[in-house]
């Protein structure tokens, strides 16, 4: 069990903390704290990754910008347009109308988010009202994220200058649905978002491989189509710069733009814009040529579905049921500004350099005084993933840099925590040792009260009834005088051992150590202190007079045990300045109890007991050596010996005693 138990205390890291120099044992809780931030970013990474992505997007909220976009109107096939026109789907007929009536309105660009798998009725009249359009792009739409085969339509317009064969891992499929092949001349783009465990779309794959082509995005396809690039190419390299995108693409038909990829080649979605700043007409207006007039001229359209019973909705930070066309319009305006938001290469170094200032600081509170510890600490834990939420939302919103937060958040909050039970953990163990240094020269209680409570410059005391014993090693001065300084000391702390356990046996406890004699104090006034008082000092002559010295040198007398008893009221407490405090036990009680043990040496007793402790041992009929006015004391007392116990010499003189005897003592 012991080896076990010592296994386990080697195990202990706070054990093991606490059991180091304070500067290693602080180090060693923050590199604690960092290996429990990567197991644990290791084992609940999907829940902590939501959780820094919504956080992190509040950024964007707090610091929305207000601007209406002007460059790019929805028209949404919303609740009023099914009312009006009928359910979806429409017919071609339909669609083709509204085709030229965007083209009527000045529509520079039209978006369809909007995929046509199956040939109708109608197409001819669709198909051309698109090919007379200055600019059209459909849907097509990879199917990711699904084991299941699906092939519908025909996939058109890959981009060349994109391999689907480098390290880059783009997103790939073997599934799609696309417009049907009768539409394979119009411009097209996918729509395939990739959403994450919580349903929100953070990002999309700016090109997706399938059958080994590389298919674009339709935001990037809005840009072939709007400067009439007759060979969609592409070109993708690695950011040199450490401040930079892992990957960088740029379009030679679009000079002048570089778009900023991560490692897998997806666009992070921008939520800067409020939703609020995107134009929405509705289709039915269009159709019927509702719309006040110029409204649409020279822009970009995107034609989406937003009535909610069409299922094209996802959750954004702005709202839990967003048109996806939402989505759509914020890559495009993310591209047409150039402020696509992305993660830099130094992003981990970044991360990792705040939570070295973080594991500064909190070392740095860890050494400061205990009220500093005590409270910077948590306030630390609090203070520091704030800290690092608003950096990562500051760069976000102004220079759209993603930096991330969590990680030097959570190693902010663990090694605060780790370092504030360490820091308490050693200060109860160094009130402990405090404690437990303080017991061995005072009393327990003394101690602790001196332990734990500020010291004050004011009488701190109160009135007790106690038991005295004060014990004294007779001719040691005399002894040490002849002896080397070693052995009395040995002498005496052999006094003092066992002079202490037997005390504490007895019930009793050392009040003080002084010279070669001590005090020891019981509570109370009662037969039951007397009695152990009387057993501790009988013990102590049996146990330690056969251990003293026999053999005495030359002219010395040899070394005898003198121990005087009684009991009465006392006050107890400490006293003198804060800065230099004293223990004391003070009253008549003490002075009476001093001058018996005195008394044992002039008596030739070696236990002599006061008036009070006799009367509460009279069955055991102490026999009375008469009454003596003591040294300093006004009042005879009467002292009395425990019966039966024998003396060790005759008794001196009374006049060797320089005392005055009173009626009822016995002359020499």
């Amino acid at each position: 069990m012991s080896l076990l138990r010592r296994m386990n205390s080697l195990l202990n890291p706070l054990t093991l903390a606490l059991r180091m120099v304070p500067a290693g044992g602080r180090l060693m809780m923050l590199a604690l704290s960092a290996l429990l931030v990567a197991v644990l970013l290791m084992l609940f990474s999907p829940g902590l990754n939501t959780l820094e992505e919504r956080l992190g997007a509040q950024g964007w909220l707090m610091l929305s910008d207000q601007q209406p976009e002007e460059r790019i109107t929805v028209v949404a096939i919303d609740e009023a347009s099914l009312a009006e026109i009928g359910p979806w789907p429409w017919s071609r007929e339909v669609m083709a109308d509204l085709t030229r009536q965007l083209e009527l309105a000045g529509v520079q660009l039209q978006l369809h988010d909007i995929v046509y798998p199956e040939a109708r009725d109608g197409d001819d009249a669709f198909l051309a009202a698109l090919q007379s359009a200055r600019g059209a792009v459909l849907a097509q739409v990879p199917v990711l994220q699904s084991v299941q085969t699906v092939r519908t339509g025909l996939m058109t317009h890959p981009v060349t200058g994109i391999s689907c064969q480098g390290d880059t891992a783009f997103s790939s499929s073997q599934s799609f649905v696309a417009p049907h092949s009768g539409f394979a001349g119009i411009a097209k783009g996918h729509i395939a978002p990739l959403v994450a465990s919580d349903g929100t779309v953070r990002e999309v794959p700016a090109f997706v491989c399938v059958d080994g082509q590389a298919f674009p995005a339709l935001a990037l396809s809005a840009l072939f189509q709007a400067t009439n690039a007759r060979d969609w190419s592409a070109a993708l390299s690695a950011d040199n710069g450490w401040f930079g995108p892992e990957l960088l693409l740029r379009l030679p038909a679009y000079p002048g733009l570089s778009i900023p990829l991560d490692g897998q080649g997806n666009l992070r979605v921008s939520y800067r814009q409020a939703p609020e700043n995107f134009r929405a007409v509705s289709a039915a207006d269009v159709i019927n040529g509702r719309l006040p007039e110029g409204i649409l001229d020279n822009t970009w359209v995107l034609l989406g579905a937003t009535a909610f019973g069409m299922g094209d909705i996802v959750p954004t930070p702005y709202n839990g049921t967003t048109a996806g066309v939402e989505i759509q319009a914020r890559l495009l305006t993310s591209l047409l500004d150039a402020r696509m938001p992305y993660t830099p290469q130094i992003a981990p170094v970044l991360l990792t350099v705040l939570a070295g200032f973080f594991a500064a600081i909190l070392l740095l509170l860890a050494r400061g005084r205990e009220r500093i510890s005590t409270f910077g600490l948590p306030v630390a834990a609090l203070a520091m993933p704030l800290v690092a939420l608003s950096l990562h939302w500051y760069l976000l919103a102004t220079y759209e840099i993603w930096l991330g937060w969590l990680a030097p958040a959570m190693f902010a909050m663990l090694a605060a925590g780790l370092l504030l039970v360490l820091e308490q953990g050693r200060l109860r163990a160094e009130r402990a040792r405090v404690y437990g240094n303080l017991s061995s020269y005072l009393p327990s209680e003394v101690a602790r009260e001196i332990a734990f409570s500020l010291p004050t410059s004011s009488i701190n005391a109160k009135r007790c009834d106690v038991t005295l014993l004060s014990a004294d090693l007779r001719n040691f001065s005399a002894f040490g005088e002849s002896r080397p300084p070693e052995e009395s000391a040995a002498l005496l702390h052999m006094f003092f051992v066992k002079s202490t356990q037997i005390i504490e046996k007895h019930g009793g406890r050392i009040h003080e150590f002084k010279g070669d004699g001590l005090l020891a104090v019981w509570d109370g006034q009662t037969e039951s202190s007397a009695r152990q008082a009387l057993h501790a000092a009988q013990s102590m002559q049996q146990q330690i007079l056969p251990d003293l010295p026999q053999n005495p040198p030359a002219g010395l007398e040899p070394l005898a045990l003198g121990i005087g008893i009684e009991q009465g009221p006392a006050l107890l407490g400490s006293i003198g300045p804060a800065q230099r405090r004293t223990h004391t036990l003070l009253g008549d009680t003490v002075t009476i109890t001093l001058r018996i043990q005195e008394m044992t040496a002039e008596l030739a007793h070696p236990i002599l007991l006061g008036e009070c402790v006799a009367r509460q041992l009279i069955d055991l009929q102490p026999e009375s050596q008469g009454s003596y006015l003591l040294d300093g004391l006004r009042t005879p007392h009467t002292l009395f010996a425990p019966a039966n116990l024998p003396t060790t010499s005759s008794r001196n003189r009374a006049e060797q005693l320089n005392l005055k005897i009173v009626a009822g003592g016995r002359s020499a």
